[in-house]
C-alpha cells in the first residue's frame, strides 16, 4: 500500500493567487510599520528568547567539509540491507561509519 502523500507543491503564481483569493493570516501592514526598536522589544518579551544573547560581532560562518568520494569493494549484502530501508542509503551508511569513528576516537575508550 502506497503512503499517502501529504506534501503539496505550488508555484509562486499559484501561491500569489491563493493569497489574493483567501488572504493570509499575516498582517503585513503591521509588520511593515514596526520600527527596529519595536521589533527588539517584541523579541525581548518573548519567553523563548529569554536568556538568549547573541554576539553577532564575533560570529563566524563555517562551511561543512566536503564529502570524500569513495569507491570500494564490499559484500553485496551490506548495500542491499541499507537499500531495503528506503531512500537515503548513502547518508545512512555515512551515519553508521561516522558513529563508528566517533566511538573509536573517544578518549576514555580502552583499546
Amino acid at each position: 500500500m502506497a503512503r499517502k502523500e501529504r506534501i503539496v507543491k505550488y508555484t509562486d503564481e499559484e501561491l500569489t493567487k491563493l493569497a489574493e483569493e483567501k488572504g493570509t493570516r499575516s498582517d503585513w501592514g503591521k509588520a511593515a510599520d514596526m520600527t527596529k526598536a519595536k521589533i527588539e522589544a517584541r523579541v525581548a518579551s518573548d519567553a523563548d528568547e529569554a536568556d538568549m544573547v547573541m554576539d553577532w560581532a564575533n560570529s563566524t560562518v563555517e562551511s561543512p567539509q566536503p564529502k570524500a568520494v569513495l569507491n570500494m569493494r564490499i559484500d553485496r549484502e551490506v548495500p542491499d540491507c541499507f537499500r531495503r530501508t528506503g531512500k537515503g542509503c548513502p547518508s545512512r551508511i555515512n551515519a553508521v561509519l561516522r558513529s563508528y569513528v566517533e566511538r573509536r576516537e573517544q578518549p576514555d575508550r580502552q583499546k
